[in-house]
């Protein structure tokens, strides 16, 4: 197969598990009583036992010291903050909610680029902020849910701070990742992150009842763990090799449509105007954030 097919194939299957997720955990945390904070250490101690495993069969790359500080740090961010959060926010919000706010990841990285990277933020970027977070707000002050114990404005904000420490986190390993294998960061990154998450929800973890797990129970948990989790972030660096992040990050607008279909045909969530005109406003604040300035041929 040739290889940026491969690499086009692996990016939308990543948007394609991302966008199952939504649901997947939705119904693991309302439906069979599986606290946020316990599905996260099941989601991020199942993939650092993944990762490691499969790193025996990689080349070993040695960590300068200096660095392990900088792993457990991006960690705090890309890991501990942002799955909890996620996961948190996910319990109180709808999964087409939550999808929608993820996608204004590139604006938040913009704006943080501008401040720790030097960024140039021209008017076309402002307008693409703007409308962006214009969605965002709308989704929050006139969403509606009804899913009993939704608490949609809590929800979206959690969501939204979780999108501010992944947004973090990619400025952070910037560096390192041009330094290390994407593989190699991963599973240092994932090592940290369980180490910190267990004390979170390690309560909640043992006080699940897992005889009156049904077989969809247990699918559910296994896909989280070796799809959404193990599998977006090994079929990620494999993308990264063939196309360009610019490339990579326009399929982010798959998830709200995928999340979207798959909510609606299992039950989790239903279309109505005002999702639809915040996702609107939300693509076209990205589609500006994302957009080339022209070059200057004076």
């Amino acid at each position: 197969m040739d290889k940026r097919l491969f690499a086009i194939l692996a990016v939308f299957t990543v948007q394609v598990l991302y966008g199952l997720n939504f649901t997947f955990a939705k119904v693991l945390m309302n439906d069979h009583s599986v606290p946020p904070f316990a599905l996260v250490i099941l989601r991020v101690v199942g993939a650092t036992i993944l990762f490691w495993a499969v790193s025996v069969f990689l080349p070993q790359e040695k960590i300068e010291k200096k660095d392990f500080l900088k792993f457990f740090v991006a960690a705090i961010f890309g890991v501990v903050i942002n799955m909890l959060l996620f996961l948190k926010g996910l319990e109180l919000t709808t999964p087409i909610n939550a999808s929608v706010i993820i996608t204004t990841t590139p604006i938040i990285i913009l704006i943080l680029s501008s401040f720790f990277l030097n960024e140039k933020i021209t008017k076309l970027k402002i307008v693409g902020v703007l409308l962006g977070f214009s969605g965002g707000i709308l989704l929050t002050l006139l969403g509606t849910s009804d899913r009993v114990g939704d608490n949609l404005p809590l929800g979206n904000l959690l969501i939204f701070i979780n999108v501010i420490a992944y947004s973090i986190y990619i400025i952070l390993i910037k560096k390192l990742t041009n330094k290390y294998h994407p593989f190699t960061f991963i599973k240092w990154l994932f090592l940290f992150g369980s180490i910190m998450v267990i004390p979170f929800g390690y309560s909640d973890l043992i006080s699940i009842e897992w005889t009156d797990f049904t077989s969809d129970a247990w699918f559910a948990v296994v896909f989280v763990v070796v799809g959404a989790t193990f599998g977006t972030y090994l079929l990620n660096p494999l993308a990264l090799r063939q196309l360009k992040a610019s490339t990579i990050g326009i399929f982010i607008y798959l998830q709200p449509v995928i999340a979207g279909i798959f909510a609606i045909i299992m039950g989790a969530d239903t279309i109505e105007f005002v999702k639809i005109a915040a996702m609107l406003l939300i693509f076209a604040g990205v589609f500006l954030v994302s957009k080339r300035p022209k070059a200057n041929l004076n």
